[in-house]
């Protein structure tokens, strides 16, 4: 179940799970894409961009997990 980002923080909490997932395997496990996936559909388009921005920088390899759930406004 996703949760909606209510701040830059939530976000960031969410990039280092990713981040320390893809340090011990090289997939995400179906239910943290999942979770991730609703998160992306719930949460302010502001958030939604932060999101994107910071696993671009931070873990770019992660990107390929949520290419398909619509960065845009």
């Amino acid at each position: 179940m996703g949760y909606r980002w209510k701040n830059n923080t939530d976000v960031d909490e969410a990039v280092v799970v990713i981040m320390n997932s893809l340090d011990k395997k090289d997939v995400l496990p179906t239910w943290l894409v999942r979770t991730i996936q609703q998160s992306i559909e719930d949460s302010d388009p502001k958030y939604v961009k932060y999101f994107y921005k910071e696993v671009g920088q931070h873990v770019p390899m992660g990107m390929k997990f949520f290419e398909d759930s619509g960065g845009d406004d």
